[in-house]
């Protein structure tokens, strides 16, 4: 299985995206294009070329839902909540209790934040989108002010 890495200069920085065969590993945020011999035109690979045309797609506010397909390591919880966060509305928001709620743990609020913050999909597996039960930002991989913006921006942009 071959592994591609690419980066894609977004809004809020770079952004440092892996992929095999099968689908998108990871987008990681605050990244900053290194000299990896790995990196690969993302046009010669076909889940990164996608990845990257749904990106720009987002961050130019055309796009509101990701295609592209995953490919994501975890337990057996965090796929079930990384699937939860996939179901948040664009330019919508829910609370950690919400997403426990949604994956049959209602008392596993921590074990979701947990979860959030092992998110190998930034973004496209919009983790950006879960708040404080009392409706304030809390945490986020790439900053509150990363976090903040991408909420903003798809507001301005929602239907």
């Amino acid at each position: 299985m071959m592994i591609a890495i690419c980066y894609f200069q977004s809004p809020v920085g770079y952004l440092r995206l892996q992929a095999d065969d099968e689908g998108l590993q990871s987008l990681l945020l605050n990244s900053s294009p290194v000299d990896e011999p790995e990196v690969t035109d993302p046009l010669s690979h076909p889940v990164l070329a996608l990845a990257c045309q749904q990106l720009q797609e987002y961050f130019s506010g055309s796009r509101q839902e990701f295609s592209v397909p995953l490919s994501m390591q975890g337990t057996v919880f965090q796929l079930a909540a990384w699937q939860a966060l996939q179901r948040i509305s664009y330019g919508s928001t829910v609370s950690y209790k919400s997403i426990a709620e949604q994956i049959g743990r209602p008392k596993a609020m921590r074990a979701v934040g947990m979860a959030n913050n092992r998110n190998p999909v930034a973004i496209i597996v919009p983790c950006h989108r879960v708040i404080g039960a009392n409706g304030k930002l809390v945490g986020y991989g790439g900053g509150l002010d990363m976090k903040q913006w991408l909420l903003d921006h798809e507001h301005q942009h929602a239907g």
